[in-house]
């Protein structure tokens, strides 16, 4: 099993904190984008009535064209949902999945005009208990930095 690297880890530990397990978690950005939050209120809801329960969620501060890695321990045949929401303003979001061995499992991408261009929504059924890597990405033409939104849910019935 190849290993990821240790700072990526440590930040992904931090943003993604045990103690927050099945419930909101704070923000650790500066970034608050009320629009943002009101479609990850909506997408949780629309979940939540089909059977899942949330297990991380956060806003986070990105770059554009800059893949935000984040890694998390997922469980062999467990139903997962993904769910990256970026900055309405932005031209182009992408996701990739990779397993442990940094081979990529799941690529989607949306762009300006998509219908609900701004977030990605993804099912995933791991083939093995690991470490898996998911890196969102937005491109915006007017700003450097900016806002996104992950959360993790997991089928329960």
């Amino acid at each position: 099993m190849k290993h990821f690297p240790l700072s990526a880890i440590l930040f992904i530990s931090f943003l993604f904190s045990p103690k927050s397990y099945g419930q909101k978690t704070v923000a650790l950005s500066d970034c608050v984008d009320s629009v943002i939050i009101h479609q990850a209120d909506s997408i949780r809801d629309q979940f939540t009535r089909q059977g899942f329960i949330l297990l991380k969620e956060t806003s986070v501060s990105m770059e554009s064209q800059y893949e935000l890695p984040i890694v998390l321990p997922l469980n062999k045949g467990e139903w997962y949902q993904f769910i990256f929401i970026g900055d309405p303003s932005s031209v182009l979001y992408e996701v990739r999945i990779y397993d442990a061995d940094e081979k990529q499992l799941v690529y989607q991408k949306k762009s300006l005009g998509d219908a609900d261009y701004n977030t990605i929504s993804y099912s995933f059924i791991p083939d093995a208990s690991q470490y898996y890597m998911i890196k969102p990405l937005q491109v915006n033409k007017k700003k450097k930095k900016m806002c996104g939104y992950v959360m993790l849910l997991k089928r329960t019935r």
